[in-house]
């Protein structure tokens, strides 16, 4: 029968000669309490000071460990990077869990790769379990036990192999030797000029089959799909009297579809 929140008006009530007020009851342990008295003070009333915020972190941290940076940012009004700071001032006097809590309530492994290799000894264990019972079992998310799959059944390691950052400078996605290797598997490869054999790859990819909106480009580009040698037989096709119409909307939708490619690039 403790006041978590409120006491001020608890306080008001009594100066008025109230009796009876009308309250909100919380079931919970004393640490829960605290939690939900901090983060209603945060949001409403006199805003704590950044002293008490940080005090209040602690004492979160202490008690809810398995919290992620950002839930507790959440409710003590610290941004995550200073909760993380405080977890690290801490060290050794909290327990450091194998997961935490994110703010949308899902587990979140601190070490993902031993939750990988967890789940690749379950499957191979389990054979004809689930997605999500392989996924519940090690501590991770079915997309991430659906990416270990991949692997294995592609002869790759479950465990994705950290690239340092100077490896990411030299050979990274966006670097002078990546996009000199796109470009010669590019030329060395007929099936990267084929449109046709592009679009099957596309029509294939459940990225795409599985949202409404990549449904629509799947059914825009198959549409346009058409090889340029196919062009000029339709060009002859276009009676004179349309020709300056058709003309228009060609370039209309040539421009459109060079100002979606800027966009993808």
């Amino acid at each position: 029968m403790r006041v978590i929140d409120g006491m001020h008006r608890l306080l008001a009530a009594v100066a008025k000669g109230q009796t009876v007020i009308g309250v909100e009851f919380f079931d919970g342990t004393e640490e829960d309490a605290f939690l939900r008295a901090v983060e209603a003070n945060v949001t409403h009333g006199l805003p704590l000071s950044v002293e008490d915020r940080r005090a209040a972190a602690v004492r979160i941290l202490t008690s809810h460990p398995h919290k992620s940076d950002r839930a507790i940012a959440d409710v003590s009004g610290l941004s995550a990077r200073t909760v993380g700071n405080v977890r690290r001032g801490l060290g050794g006097a909290i327990t450091e869990p194998v997961a935490r809590v994110g703010k949308d309530g899902k587990i979140h492994p601190l070490n993902k790769a031993e939750g990988r290799i967890r789940a690749a000894r379950l499957m191979e264990e389990y054979p004809d379990a689930s997605l999500r019972e392989i996924a519940r079992r090690a501590g991770v998310s079915p997309a991430t036990v659906s990416d270990v799959r991949r692997r294995l059944a592609s002869g790759q390691p479950a465990v994705v192999e950290r690239k340092t950052r100077t490896d990411d400078a030299v050979r990274g996605p966006g670097s002078i030797v990546a996009q000199r290797q796109r470009t010669e598997q590019r030329d060395s490869d007929p099936s990267q000029h084929d449109p046709v054999i592009l679009l099957e790859k596309l029509l294939r990819d459940p990225a795409l089959r599985n949202k409404e909106e990549g449904r629509q480009l799947l059914r825009l580009l198959h549409r346009n799909a058409v090889e340029k040698h196919g062009l000029p037989q339709l060009a002859t096709a276009v009676p004179e009297h349309c020709a300056e119409v058709v003309h228009g909307l060609a370039q209309h939708y040539a421009d459109m579809w060079s100002g979606f490619a800027k966009l993808l690039r």
